[in-house]
């Protein structure tokens, strides 16, 4: 699945402020709440999602990376939001660092396989230091969206 499938410009945020984890997965809810392809819950439901795909085991994959995902009843169409973070902010991620790339997932409730697809996607986008390095450059949120998607292949 390629990264231009699961996100937009209007989903791709430059130097967001982190602060916690907690802030940061509020945002994901409220931006991803404001997705096409979806209706019905509100952005406490989604936030209430990702805390619980949290519980089950941090989403921080290492290297600075985390991808908070959850399914959503009444999302139709894999929604993803990209944010640089302007700080680190501590994410329990595997390998113990803070995080400030956030790749945020929402999926519908039966896309078990386009789930794992767009994971796999964006965990092989975030794997290499270099394009991390250079996504951590972005100056604006157009510059964040153009980078991901044409450094995705």
């Amino acid at each position: 699945m390629r990264i231009a499938e699961l996100l937009s410009p209007e989903h791709t945020f430059c130097d967001i402020e982190g602060v916690s984890k907690k802030r940061v997965l509020e945002n994901l809810a409220l931006f991803l709440h404001e997705g096409e392809g979806f209706s019905g819950t509100d952005a406490d439901a989604i936030y209430q999602k990702l805390l619980e795909r949290e519980r089950l085991g941090s989403t921080g994959i290492g290297s600075g990376v985390a991808v908070p995902h959850c399914r959503v009843p009444g999302c139709t169409k894999i929604t993803g939001v990209l944010l640089k973070l302007s700080d680190q902010v501590e994410f329990d991620a595997i390998d113990g660092k803070p995080v400030d790339l956030v790749f945020g997932l929402m999926v519908p409730q039966e896309h078990s396989d386009e789930h794992l697809k767009a994971l796999a996607s964006i965990a092989e986008l975030m794997q290499d230091e270099d394009v991390r390095e250079r996504l951590r450059s972005a100056t604006s949120h157009r510059n964040l969206f153009d980078l991901a998607t044409s450094l995705a292949g």
